[in-house]
């Protein structure tokens, strides 16, 4: 651990301020701390988040949870990348509650990231514990990448969608976009 710190330190030294100067002295620690919450995804279990179902007593209709907000790390510059996830999938026997849609973004989010990488892990795992008739995640996010270095593009959203199953067809997809835009 004191390696890790040494290193942050070096790294505030190197980026061109003083380690050692009065308010920056804790920064190693503090931002050790905050890596726990940053990156607390890769000590969950998507399968354990989504592993309490209930009978969709006959439901076989298209369930929506729309703008769940999250925050990701791009694993290309370590800088944030934050939007909203809608995801919508069309029940075979079972549903999930939806708090637990919402705790599955931030499992796959609290990790270093691409985005369309997450689009689909989300997508998979909901697929694989859920088995449902088809499945719909769609992100849009600003990238801290696009947006403070490089292109800087204050403006730019990027969009992915994963469909799986049924949600494939022209009808389906059509229905969820049109549900998730209100």
């Amino acid at each position: 651990m004191n390696i890790i710190l040494d290193n942050i330190a070096d790294t505030i030294d190197f980026i061109g301020d003083d380690s050692s100067r009065e308010g920056v002295i804790d920064t190693p620690k503090r931002v050790m701390k905050s890596w726990d919450e940053l990156y607390a995804g890769y000590k969950q279990s998507p399968q354990e988040i989504l592993e309490r179902t209930f009978n969709s007593d006959g439901y076989d209709q298209m369930v929506i949870l729309r703008d769940i907000e999250f925050y990701s790390m791009c694993e290309h510059h370590m800088l944030p990348f934050f939007g909203k996830a809608h995801i919508g999938y069309i029940p075979e026997k079972r549903v999930v509650g939806i708090s637990k849609l919402a705790r599955l973004v931030d499992c796959f989010g609290r990790r270093m990231q691409i985005q369309e990488r997450l689009t689909k892990q989300i997508a998979d795992a909901i697929n694989d514990c859920l088995s449902p008739k088809g499945v719909a995640v769609m992100i849009e996010a600003k990238h801290l990448c696009m947006v403070s270095r490089g292109v800087n593009k204050q403006n730019s959203v990027m969009v992915t969608s994963e469909l799986l199953g049924c949600m494939r067809t022209n009808e389906a997809r059509s229905e969820f976009l049109k549900l998730v835009k209100g």
